[in-house]
């Protein structure tokens, strides 16, 4: 059986870190950081051509199984952070790998990891592997090459 390495499937998003978003010493608070990731997530995702919209109109659920966060460098207020999405797993869950970036400086703030067990909708049952609609389109995009921002 051919072995496929999903990590040619990246994406990248950018935005400000607008003032609501930080603390009383203007550093970007801890618990947005998951937030950035799933910006990322959900560029990574529309690339894929399999958007949570998708997912629930094939009858599937993602919810989140676990996460974790290495925090290098704040962000603040004004900076404008490059998050990116590498796609590590997708047949028996979505795991995603997560870097953000200061994208002025260049400098790595924050690693992560999100992994996210796929339920069936009508049974609520988890699936061990994910469903064929997904891992067709993950696969068609690897053998093409995949993607990078």
């Amino acid at each position: 059986m051919e072995q496929l390495d999903p990590h040619c499937l990246t994406a990248e998003t950018e935005f400000k870190i607008d003032f609501f978003e930080v603390d009383s010493m203007k550093i970007a608070w801890h618990g947005n950081y998951i937030n950035y990731f799933e910006r990322a997530r959900c560029a990574l995702l529309e690339k894929i051509g399999y958007t949570y919209i998708d997912m629930e109109a094939s009858g599937y659920v993602f919810p989140v199984a676990e996460v974790k966060v290495k925090y290098i460098k704040s962000l603040r207020f004004g900076d404008t952070c490059r998050a990116k999405a590498i796609l590590d797993e997708y047949e028996n869950m979505l795991k995603i790998n997560f870097e953000l970036y200061n994208a002025k400086t260049g400098e790595l703030t924050t690693k992560g990891m999100v992994s996210q067990m796929c339920i069936d909708q009508k049974t609520g049952e988890t699936q061990f592997v994910c469903p064929k609609i997904f891992t067709e389109k993950v696969e068609t995009l690897i053998r093409s090459g995949g993607f990078k921002d």
